[in-house]
């Protein structure tokens, strides 16, 4: 997935849960999603993007905003 374009703006949850949890940053971000297996569109403009990363999955769930060029990510999910 093309992201260098976009500004990636996570939520608050995702800061003091995930992103604290897996010890990302911004461009940790930004390479889970360039790096992604598989994005899905489960919305207008929603979608979900799987990764393997250090051995389990990762899924972000997150809006991708054409008009502002954003990409606001929602929550994520961690599975083996």
């Amino acid at each position: 997935m093309e992201t260098t374009s976009y500004k990636i703006r996570p939520s608050k949850h995702f800061i003091l849960t995930w992103m604290r949890k897996w010890d990302y940053d911004i461009e940790s971000l930004r390479d889970l999603l360039e790096k992604a297996h598989t994005v899905k569109k489960v919305g207008k403009i929603k979608f979900e993007s799987y990764t393997r990363t250090k051995g389990k999955s990762r899924k972000l769930i997150f809006v991708k905003d054409e008009e502002y060029k954003e990409i606001f990510i929602i929550t994520g999910a961690e599975g083996r």
